[in-house]
């Protein structure tokens, strides 16, 4: 099958980017002598794990516990859900574990702790556990010197858990107002430090901590130095998008996603491209602060993948999505023609699918399905 035969919009994944950065990142960290568990968050998809898991077993990532479970049916028996885990979820954990999943649960607070110890203690299970460490007030997670983190560690020791280490996330990578490559080298030294603080307090108050994961696409790319860490996790690097562009980790040649669309029609009072691929499959992430009058909700290619310049998806309602030029008129793109979207931000515009189309410049190769849900 070829692209020109796809209903639209559609999710084109081209198999040759996606290997190649892939490789990029595998090679860069095995170089500094430090393991991947890849987050697949992002690609949600069995047939792109496949390409960067260390084993068929994993290691991987998740962000869902819908993720988790999905995986486990295709053989993966080593997951980190990293996402603070909800109570009420705690049984669904525990039956993945029961069937012999190695998967580890996330915590961040001396109430969690003393919930899963609840749980675990009325249903006489182990689990597997680790600490969130706030390295940089991005979200969630305890400071590496707060005395909560030990306070956790004590609840789980003496109810008989399982605590593995401590995570964290540089999420403050993906905003930072003046990127650069030492700018993302010293955040990575930062998640590093927090990560390997925490640690060593838990190890001086007697627990093991094994486990040091730190992680996300800009300082995986641009860490200098892991020492102390036991693994990284990244995610959206199988892929790339507007934001990683914009941030410097990568090139918008780079970019392996794109949203296969139809034009239906020019708006009258401005000439604008109407397209058949709206927020329900583009989303609006409007990504990179000071960037959307560039990148809008998406840049634009004509069917064979080639940017035309200066177009950019401007606007986007449910179903349509508008295609203005930054200057002057839109080029006059007959109804029926077909251009792929480059997305601002992979994981979101991905999560509208239901699968890859993956091809090789106009032929689709195979269709990879993706799992949904929580």
């Amino acid at each position: 099958m070829h692209i020109d035969h796809l209903p639209t919009p559609a999710l084109l994944l081209d198999e040759a980017r996606l290997r190649r950065n892939i490789a990029r990142l595998d090679e860069r960290l095995r170089a500094l002598g430090v393991n991947l568990r890849p987050h697949c968050k992002t690609c949600k998809s069995m047939d792109a794990a496949r390409l960067c898991m260390a084993s068929p077993q994993g290691p991987i990532t998740v962000s869902s516990l819908a993720e988790a479970e999905y995986f486990a049916e295709h053989g993966v028996t080593d997951i980190c859900y990293a996402v603070g885990v909800a109570p009420a979820k705690l049984a669904r954990g525990m039956i993945l574990r029961e069937r012999g999943v190695r998967l580890s649960l996330l915590l961040d607070s001396t109430e969690n702790a003393r919930l899963l110890a609840a749980f675990a203690g009325k249903h006489g299970h182990v689990f597997d556990l680790l600490l969130e460490i706030d390295c940089d007030g991005h979200r969630s997670g305890l400071r590496p010197d707060d005395p909560e983190l030990l306070e956790c560690a004590a609840v789980l020791t003496r109810a008989g858990q399982n605590l593995l280490g401590v995570l964290t996330h540089a999420g403050s990578a993906y905003d930072l107002a003046a990127p650069s490559p030492e700018a993302f080298a010293a955040l990575a030294k930062q998640e590093r430090d927090a990560a390997v603080s925490a640690a060593q307090r838990l190890r001086a108050a007697g627990h093991g901590c094994p486990v040091v994961s730190v992680g996300s696409t800009p300082t995986a790319f641009f860490g200098r130095d892991f020492t102390g860490v036991s693994e990284v996790r990244a995610g959206v690097y199988m892929f790339q998008d507007l934001v990683m562009a914009g941030l410097g980790v990568c090139r918008v040649e780079d970019i392996a996603l794109s949203v296969l669309c139809t034009v239906i029609g020019r708006r009258k009072s401005d000439g604008n491209l109407v397209v058949d691929a709206g927020w329900t499959a583009l989303s609006r992430d409007a990504g990179l602060p000071g960037r959307f009058a560039r990148e809008g909700y998406g840049l634009v290619c004509d069917v064979d993948g080639k940017l035309l310049p200066g177009l950019r998806v401007a606007e986007t309602n449910q179903e349509h999505g508008i295609i203005a030029a930054r200057e002057g008129m839109c080029p006059p793109l007959p109804v029926g023609a077909q251009l792929r979207i480059l997305p601002t931000h992979a994981c979101a515009a991905a999560a509208a699918f239901d699968a890859y189309h993956v091809c090789r410049e106009r032929e689709v190769t195979a269709l990879w399905p993706r799992c949904r849900g929580w």
